[in-house]
């Protein structure tokens, strides 16, 4: 990538997903990235801790720590508890 001068995020995100390759992989991570951003809004929107979900779902805060970084490939029974103990329920679909 050239080395250009960008004048806001949408403009740098334009010219690095024009790469073919950057623009797969992105796509590849969408979901990953929605679960993400899904646990930590609610766990914030519920002002807890990671340390709190954690013990309330009897696991380590590390695991949890693991998952909000995408450090983890979580199981679906434990994304289902996550979302149970954040007032939520787990729903996945395939469209």
């Amino acid at each position: 990538m050239s080395k250009l001068k960008f004048r806001n995020f949408d403009e740098l995100e334009k010219e690095i997903l024009s790469d073919p390759e950057v623009k797969r992989l992105y796509d590849e991570m969408e979901a990953e990235y929605q679960v993400i951003s899904a646990v930590i809004g609610k766990r914030l929107e519920k002002k807890m801790s990671q340390k709190q979900l954690a013990d309330r779902i009897g696991t380590k805060q590390s695991a949890i720590s693991r998952l909000e970084s995408g450090e983890s490939n979580p199981s679906i029974n434990f994304l289902s508890r996550v979302a149970k103990a954040l007032g939520g329920e787990l729903q996945i679909r395939i469209v």
